[in-house]
């Protein structure tokens, strides 16, 4: 066998396993294309649309990468001629023309025609020769500003045309956009070389023209003193939908390129000069215009016919943009003696061949052992399939991660609506799955929503709307993951039925202690193929999966938790996330301790003391146990532990502060202290 075809082979099976097999990436497209079906009507009515973009939107899962979110309000119309004007209304719209007479291919400027509105427009707006333009700086200055008073939020900066924070240990890139469905005349012949290399398909090509593009708020790096009004032409979207048409190939090959720029390239370099989107641009070319045959045991040519593109750019100084290629991205960044350096050291690597690739440690645990052993076997491409189990955690994974928009009651009946609609379309089973989880997050978002809004009722209606909210938690229960059930145990606790709490609760604890159980990716794989590695991956996560509780910030669920509730709020938190084995021991205390059941009380305060104790994160992941230290002294305090509660609210205080209650926990310390305070003195 051809020792290149040979390598190829293993670098392909290599890279299954590193940026995932077609499968794990078609799940992870799956579920965020459902994901973003479901809210988009939602966020239409809201007015304001959002959009995850980027390498992770994409379906790469590296972990050093970051989120790049996209938000656009949908008053703000963009057009690119006068007559369009008339098709919106400007009372209720911000028309905006773009004009690209005087400016760089590949950026406009944007004149205002109606009267500034909306906080954006208002502080971006800027009069120039009796016109008003909407000002790209003004706008990125005001994004950052926002970004930065939200709580949670750290290191903000302005990065390119986004505002760049960290939450938590995750970075973002936010990019506040104006969204336009006019394309300008500049891209008409990239429609045209589409249409002439058949790529993208038709379909995709015609999908791609009817989402549209945006305007991003950076101007070129030509320095001039108009470019604090220009503002980029980005095609994110369009981008995105071109990615997912690739084969698994050209998808690995982007992947590679990817690493190669991580690992060695940009490995230690403080600002470097190549990114990700050269990266991209370049598969995209070789994908519609050179003659490369894009098949696994031919990866490592691809990879290079690729390399040598990028080196050529650069020896050029000249790099198009892919759908306007009058717009050369090197200019002013790529550029005298960097772009000597770069292309000096670009053309080292050139020599070495495809033998560069072992500077990666990455790659290099992937070659070295087809390059040391010419006996070792290595499996057809066909042979990337990974366990079920395994494509079982990716889907669990994958969905557990989305949200729906619900702030408001409005919202939940939008987003019903909405899942009655998609749920008679022709889905693949990922999006099929995601909708069913969505389907029950959104009947509990309704349930609670619904009784959290009413007041001054009678006693018919609300009879009336208990009986709906119980069959939506029902409902929701029988679709939803194994914990969803415990949303029905809450409203019963709260409504103080004290022993359907406690019946629903023990059979979900029941449910929750089988050894085939799936909470954060951690299994018994054997128990689990046994027990349901034949059923669809409906009756999976109906059976087996296991996702945290999620009580949002706006409503309360039960007296005991609204302390911590309206502290996360006042955090910007929306959400709390509670362990549902913690949520479990915590109904079972508080509705044992209801009845007047002490002996029995106890005890679930000593099971949940005890799993607090010996879990080393299968049950109770790190970054919730300070809120489940906190449930813990909750219980504790409710029986009247008052010395144990003291322990666990400061045992909260000194872990990991995820859900942002730390301010509760001192509230409730404080609390403590007096009562005991109080006991000593009498």
């Amino acid at each position: 066998m051809d020792p290149i075809l040979r390598i190829s082979d293993a670098l392909y099976m290599g890279l299954c396993h590193e940026v995932g097999t077609p499968t794990e990436v078609t799940i992870r497209r799956d579920a965020w294309d459902m994901d973003e079906m479901v809210n988009k009507p939602v966020q239409i009515y809201r007015g304001l649309r959002t959009m995850i973009s980027g390498s992770y939107r994409e379906g790469f899962r590296f972990q050093s990468s970051d989120q790049d979110w996209m938000f656009w309000s949908c008053a703000h119309k963009l057009i690119t001629d006068i007559a369009q004007a008339r098709l919106y209304d400007r009372t209720k719209h911000a028309i905006i023309l773009m004009q690209d007479n005087d400016t760089p291919p590949g950026f406009v400027k944007l004149q205002l025609l109606t009267s500034p509105r909306g906080e954006y427009i208002v502080s971006s707006a800027v009069p120039v020769n009796d016109r008003i333009y909407v000002s790209s700086l003004l706008w990125q200055q005001h994004t950052l500003q926002n970004l930065n008073n939200v709580k949670g939020y750290r290191n903000g900066i302005s990065h390119g045309p986004c505002a760049n924070a960290y939450y938590l240990s995750t970075e973002f890139d936010i990019a506040d956009c104006l969204a336009g469905i006019h394309w300008p005349a500049l891209t008409r012949p990239w429609v045209e070389r589409c249409i002439r290399h058949t790529w993208p398909p038709e379909p995709v090509l015609a999908e791609i023209l009817e989402n549209g593009y945006h305007c991003v708020p950076v101007g070129s790096k030509i320095v001039s003193s108009g470019n604090l009004l220009e503002w980029r032409l980005s095609f994110s979207q369009a981008e995105k939908q071109l990615v997912s048409s690739m084969n698994h190939t050209q998808f690995l090959v982007y992947g590679l390129l990817k690493i190669f720029l991580k690992e060695i390239v940009n490995y230690g370099v403080e600002e470097p000069l190549l990114c990700s989107y050269f990266l991209k641009t370049t598969v995209f070319w070789m994908t519609q215009g050179a003659s490369v045959e894009w098949r696994p045991n031919n990866l490592l040519n691809c990879f290079w016919k690729c390399f040598k593109y990028l080196i050529h750019c650069v020896y050029r100084g000249v790099f198009p943009n892919f759908f306007i290629p009058q717009n050369n991205m090197f200019i002013n960044k790529i550029v005298g003696n960097a772009r000597t350096s770069l292309f000096e050291q670009l053309y080292q690597y050139y020599q070495m061949g495809v033998s560069c690739l072992l500077l990666s440690p990455t790659l290099r645990s992937i070659l070295e052992p087809a390059l040391g052993s010419l006996t070792l076997v290595i499996p057809s491409a066909e042979g990337h399939n990974k366990a079920a189990v395994d494509l079982d955690n990716t889907v669990r994974r994958e969905i557990f991660k989305l949200e729906t928009t619900t702030e408001e009651l409005s919202h939940c009946f939008i987003l019903l609506s909405t899942v009655d609609k998609l749920s008679i379309l022709s889905l693949s089973p990922y999006q099929t799955l995601t909708l069913q989880y969505d389907t029950a997050e959104i009947l509990i978002d309704t349930a609670f929503m619904m009784v959290h809004s009413t007041s001054n009722q009678t006693f018919k209606e609300l009879y009336k709307l208990d009986r709906i909210v119980c069959n939506m938690l029902k409902l929701a229960s029988r679709i939803g993951p194994v914990s969803y059930s415990l949303y029905l145990a809450l409203y019963y606790y709260r409504t103080g039925r004290y022993n359907e709490a406690l019946r629903v609760t023990c059979l979900t604890k029941q449910r929750l202690s089988q050894p085939y159980i799936m909470y954060h990716g951690t299994v018994d794989r054997q128990r689990y193929s046994e027990a349901v590695g034949s059923l669809s991956l409906s009756r999976k996560m109906k059976t087996a999966w296991v996702d945290n509780v999620k009580l949002r910030s706006e409503v309360h669920y039960i007296q005991e938790l609204i302390l911590e509730q309206e502290v996360s709020k006042q955090n910007d938190e929306r959400t709390l996330f509670i362990s549902p084995f913690v949520l479990t021991d915590m109904l079972l205390v508080l509705s044992h301790y209801r009845l007047g059941d002490i002996s029995q009380c106890l005890q679930s305060l000593t099971d949940l003391h005890t799993l607090l104790l010996r879990d080393d994160g299968r049950y109770v992941r790190l970054c919730l146990r300070g809120l489940s230290w906190q449930i813990l002294g909750i219980c504790q305090h409710v029986v009247g532990d008052l010395h144990g509660a003291l322990h666990s609210y400061q045992e909260s205080l000194g872990l990991e502060q995820f859900n942002n209650i730390q301010t509760a926990t001192e509230n409730r310390i404080v609390f403590v202290e007096r009562q005991l305070h109080r006991n000593r003195q009498s």
